[in-house]
């Protein structure tokens, strides 16, 4: 009885590899969710809050103070000033602002350009949208993005552009040059922009976020989400914002309050005291992040799982081929009884895992845990026997 939207739609594949992972008392390299909770204070802020009577809903579009601190947030690092009223919701997650972008935004037909591999939400949502999907592959194993493919992607039925930097699955932060070829085309086709930037703070090395809407003619034509789960390790409040032109967020708001209509009253005045209060946790947690990226890439490397060091996010990229696997997902549902470790395979992240540069030998591992944990993994690994 399932309805047509959804055919074709296979369950999230982190909660097979998650269950997967607990049933087998494996170690879970595999889904994105830290070991360690963010700054106590924030969740001191949560406990008052829930005593303080903040436990009825808030309003749709997100509590006051919440909207004023991503307001100050966005002018505080990035220079881009907002209307908290307007031009600012809350959000249950980025991922339920990636739904009410696409469901209040792109008509059946609209095509939308994105970039590929994707988290796998944006094709559940693009199909339950009726939009076209035209994918734009970023290749291995340097995953770039090409600006001719871009741009030949782009028809006149194209409406948008769903961008996403720091980029899950590949690591890749979207070069300054990269993301200005995305603007030209943007306003040369009078396209809408909705970037996903929930990684915006977890980049390593000398690598820099870039919020497209910074640049010129952009700040009109973007959408921008965010929220505090990665950058302040609390995923499972799932509290996130979009923030761009009042037009756009209202087309957002406008489908949100019919799925969550709001959420997490007494989370959000917690999380504007850790965009007002713990400014600098993003940034700490980065550093340690990327010492713990270089742990797990290191020991992938000596179990000859040779990584593409990631520019941010949580995840590392693996080739499985050179072991004799012509088939990443076959290769994670046997990792757990070969090495009592669980990982993602990349190919349910692309519409045609077979293409040239695409993904079907590619796993992901995720380094958002604890090094104890990250040590365990790839002693296993190292010590099992990996070669199909």
């Amino acid at each position: 009885m399932l309805a047509k939207r959804l055919e074709g739609i296979a369950p999230t594949i982190f909660s097979r590899m998650s269950a997967l992972a607990i049933s087998t008392g494996s170690v879970n390299l595999g889904q994105g969710f830290p070991d360690v909770d963010g700054p106590p204070d924030v969740i001191a802020a949560a406990v008052a809050a829930l005593h303080e009577g903040r436990n009825q809903y808030a309003p749709g579009l997100g509590v006051p103070e919440l909207r004023h601190a991503v307001a100050r947030h966005q002018q505080r690092h990035y220079g881009i000033e907002l209307d908290p009223d307007t031009e600012v919701v809350v959000t249950t997650g980025a991922t339920e602002g990636v739904a009410a972008a696409l469901l209040g935004l792109v008509d059946p037909g609209d095509e939308v350009v994105v970039l590929e591999p994707y988290y796998d939400s944006y094709v559940a949502m693009m199909q339950m949208a009726g939009a076209v999907r035209r994918p734009v592959t970023l290749r291995a194993p340097d995953f770039r993005l090409d600006a001719d493919e871009l741009r030949a992607a782009v028809t006149p039925r194209t409406r948008f552009v769903l961008l996403n930097s720091p980029h899950n699955p590949t690591g890749t932060v979207l070069t300054r040059a990269e993301l200005e070829a995305v603007a030209a085309i943007a306003v040369e086709h009078d396209l809408v922009v909705i970037t996903d930037e929930v990684y915006e703070h977890l980049v390593f090395d000398v690598h820099e976020h870039v919020p497209i809407a910074t640049l010129p003619g952009m700040r009109e034509r973007t959408l921008t989400l965010s929220s505090a789960g990665k950058s302040y390790s609390f995923t499972g409040w799932k509290v996130g914002w979009a923030t761009g032109p009042a037009a756009l967020v209202g087309a957002l708001l406008a489908a949100k309050q019919w799925l969550t209509f709001t959420s997490g009253s007494p989370l959000q005045p917690a999380i504007a005291h850790a965009l007002d209060h713990e400014p600098d946790f993003p940034r700490e947690l980065a550093r340690d992040l990327q010492g713990r990226r270089d742990l797990l890439c290191a020991g992938l490397g000596k179990a000859g799982l040779t990584p593409r060091i990631p520019e941010g996010t949580y995840f590392a990229a693996t080739d499985v081929a050179p072991l004799g696997w012509d088939d990443g997902l076959e290769f994670c549902l046997a990792l757990p009884d070969r090495a009592g470790v669980v990982a993602v395979p990349a190919q349910v992240f692309y519409d045609d895992p077979d293409a040239p540069g695409a993904g079907r030998h590619l796993v992901r591992w995720a380094f958002c845990k604890d090094s104890a944990v990250i040590e365990d993994g790839v002693r296993r690994l190292q010590e099992a026997d990996l070669r199909k």
